[in-house]
């Protein structure tokens, strides 16, 4: 398996995503826990300084934050890229907007107990919103 357009993916992978950017858009906590896994950890190093947030804390910082939807946010997300080297395991770069940012991830995204997840995640800010 190789990098590949995501429109090749298969639908079990692009509905995680599609959930992924539902999850950040309206923070559904019961999609964010289908989302993500109980292991997973998000990891971004803003301003030089490395942040590491296993998923507990990661959720309690999303649950407790007004929604990209409830302040009005566009929501204009897409996938710049995708990598699948092997059945279990893949690569997805996504890129949304969300509180005056636009943000791209790096997702490692794993198949453990019948199902895709998102195992980590290392976020950037790349410019702001239009």
């Amino acid at each position: 398996m190789a990098l590949m357009n995501f429109e090749q993916a298969e639908p079990a992978i692009k509905k995680l995503i599609s959930d992924y950017f539902e999850v950040l858009h309206s923070q559904d906590m019961d999609l964010f826990d289908k989302v993500f896994h109980k292991d997973s950890v998000l990891y971004s190093a803003q301003g030089g300084e490395l942040s590491i947030r296993p998923y507990l804390v990661y959720r309690e910082a999303v649950a407790n934050r007004k929604s990209p939807a409830e302040l009005g946010n566009p929501r204009r997300d897409q996938v710049l890229m995708f990598d699948q080297i092997s059945p279990t395991l893949a690569l997805v770069k996504p890129q949304l907007e969300m509180f005056g940012g636009v943000m791209q991830d790096y997702l490692n995204i794993v198949f453990l107990d019948g199902q895709w997840w998102v195992m980590s995640k290392m976020w950037e800010k790349v410019g702001e919103t239009a």
